[in-house]
């Protein structure tokens, strides 16, 4: 029977300090939420107070130095000893007439809210709205109603105390399906289809469209031309032209395919802009408003007593309490100091490794880059990178991009050069777009056009890819 006894053994661990993980967590924060982020840190701190920049500015002289109100003392006149190193909190980026560096940009409202709008201008009562509303709220992302009209009484019914039944469901129905976008409230890709066509001038070929969706929607379908033609009697040219009025048409008027309404009213503020001057990128970073944050003299004078020859017992707690809140801020702005040298030493490192991709917005020399390639030329962690291309954006003189679409895979081409998966999907989506639409390409059969260019790519790799760019297959691009 083995004796019991005790065991010395040393480990070597990495522990990440309070400082370092409130500063990955205000990596992830994108500079639209920083000041945002800011000011409730601040809220929950009653030690500091937050000036008012035309304040401050006021009470400079004309040295610029800061004057002291007679209620405040500035936050670094408190010091809990001088061998640890403090860092200013009274962050001054701005001037006397504030402005933002930086555009704003708006994403269109949701859908749902544009309809909305418009019921208020129909003559319904109250309960009619009140189901119309529901039936809104209740569209898939594309602008479709696809419950069951029985499960929608029992809703309303049971959760809303508003008692209705079918045929007025369908009534409603009926009503959102006059509003805008045409096709809103379809129950199915054929109705939403068959909406538009009627309000469309009707002519032989959207006549003839209507024919197809009505008679024929299987066999469209499967692109099944050869049955089309045989079943309506019509001729190949007249077929065309009703296809050609069908493919106009939105297939998903809440937006989800043509982004019409798709994205939520939200706000996109670059984090970083970069422009082209003397022929080298440049770049910068938008300065975050970091408010001034001072300690009232109420605090102060409370450290002070606190620190004086007998002092009580509730005297001492409350400096304690103190200390421990000036710690959190001074944390808390060193936290953001570090967040923008990263991100800026990051974005840079970007930059300066897509430099041809930068210089002319070309896709094709946007180059492989992983996470682990700009991890190991900064020195950072590779989950740090990942924070920081997370939810972060650039303005670029061709737009605004998430950093995210910087990085992608790579591969060899024929000729043994690194090639990224973009410009492979790219070159995909061109050959693609130049196949005869009567007779699509396979995927094998893209397979052998890609190695005629010189990218050997596996079927399943070619298929992946167009499954990515949303291309469906051979079957499905079809065209009379």
């Amino acid at each position: 029977m083995a004796g019991q006894g005790l065991k010395l053994e040393q480990k070597l661990s990495q522990r990440l300090s309070p400082q370092q993980i409130q500063t990955i967590k205000m990596l992830e924060v994108p500079s639209m939420d920083l000041q945002d982020h800011l000011r409730k840190a601040l809220e929950d701190n009653p030690v500091l107070e937050i000036e008012d920049p035309q304040e401050a500015e006021e009470g400079r002289e004309d040295d610029g130095e800061y004057l002291e109100s007679p209620k405040e003392v500035p936050l670094d006149k408190y010091k809990e000893d001088d061998s640890v190193p403090f860092y200013n909190l009274s962050v001054r980026n701005w001037g006397k007439d504030p402005r933002e560096e930086y555009d704003t940009f708006a994403v269109k409202e949701d859908f749902r809210d544009a309809l909305l709008d418009q019921i208020r201008y129909r003559d319904l009562s109250d309960h009619e709205a009140a189901i119309a509303g529901f039936l809104i709220h209740s569209m898939g992302d594309n602008g479709y109603i696809t419950r069951d009209e029985e499960d929608i009484v029992d809703d309303l019914s049971f959760h809303f105390a508003v008692e209705t039944d079918v045929d007025e469901v369908r009534r409603m129905i009926t009503v959102i399906q006059s509003l805008d976008p045409v096709g809103i409230g379809a129950r199915n890709l054929r109705e939403c289809l068959l909406l538009q066509l009627d309000v469309r001038e009707q002519t032989p070929s959207v006549a003839l469209a209507k024919r197809v969706l009505t008679d024929c929607y299987q066999e469209f379908s499967t692109r099944n031309f050869g049955n089309i033609l045989s079943r309506l009697k019509v001729d190949k040219d007249e077929l065309k032209d009703a296809m050609d009025c069908i493919s106009r048409l939105n297939p998903a008027p809440g937006g989800v395919d043509e982004d019409t309404y798709a994205d939520r009213s939200r706000q996109i503020s670059p984090d970083f802009k970069l422009v082209i001057e003397d022929g080298q990128p440049k770049l910068s970073m938008p300065k975050v408003k970091i408010p001034e944050l001072r300690v009232n003299r109420a605090y102060s004078e409370i450290l002070a007593d606190a620190a004086a020859p007998g002092a009580t017992r509730e005297q001492k707690e409350a400096a304690v309490f103190i200390r421990q809140k000036v710690d959190a801020a001074r944390s808390l702005v060193e936290a953001v100091r570090q967040r923008q040298s990263i991100l800026l030493k990051t974005m840079q490192t970007i930059v300066d490794f897509q430099k041809e991709y930068f210089l002319d917005m070309d896709e094709s020399n946007l180059k492989p880059m992983v996470l682990k390639d700009i991890a190991e030329i900064t020195g950072n962690d590779i989950s740090t990178i990942s924070r920081v291309a997370n939810s972060k954006y650039i303005e670029t003189p061709s737009g605004i991009f998430s950093l995210k679409y910087f990085f992608s895979e790579g591969m060899e081409n024929a000729a043994g050069e690194e090639i990224s998966t973009r410009e492979l999907k790219k070159a995909l989506r061109e050959v693609i777009d130049s196949e005869d639409k009567s007779a699509p390409l396979a995927d094998e059969q893209l397979v052998e056009v890609m190695a005629s260019r010189g990218y050997k790519l596996a079927r399943r790799t070619v298929a992946k890819y167009r499954d990515q760019l949303k291309i469906p297959t051979a079957r499905l691009r079809k065209k009379i």
